[in-house]
């Protein structure tokens, strides 16, 4: 069984260690019995799914994209008519080419928060070292 412990768990999860201890008290995160705690691997993947599903921001956002990650806008910069748009969503740094039309018209500037969906037929994955 794969486990993690809370510094590891809280880079995956793009929070502090204190909130992943917080999580642990309040008994939404289980623990094994290893000294320092441990999180099993698979309810870590079952919380960082709720976390993605209810990113608590108010808004409700309808889609067939299932990679969808929301972060605020760390840079903005347009060139003619298109733009580089950057967006940081806990560990994760999306960048996007898009119009400098869609710039404006969805008025994104850095510390706009912004939902970045990704879609795509091919996606690598291996394993991540320590």
């Amino acid at each position: 069984m794969t486990t993690y412990r809370v510094a590891r768990a809280a880079r995956l999860l793009g929070v502090s260690d204190d909130s992943v201890r917080r999580w642990i008290d309040q008994g939404l995160l289980p623990v094994t019995d290893a000294v320092p705690a441990e999180i099993p691997g698979k309810a870590l993947a079952a919380f960082a799914v709720s976390m993605a599903n209810d990113p608590g921001d108010g808004y409700e956002h309808r889609s067939s994209a299932r990679n969808s990650f929301v972060g605020i806008v760390t840079r903005v910069q347009v060139d003619g008519v298109m733009a580089q748009v950057d967006i940081q969503a806990g560990p994760h740094r999306v960048v996007s080419l898009l119009s400098a039309e869609a710039v404006r018209e969805l008025q994104l500037e850095v510390g706009t928060l912004a939902r970045a969906s990704v879609k795509a037929t091919n996606v690598v994955v291996d394993l991540a070292g320590e």
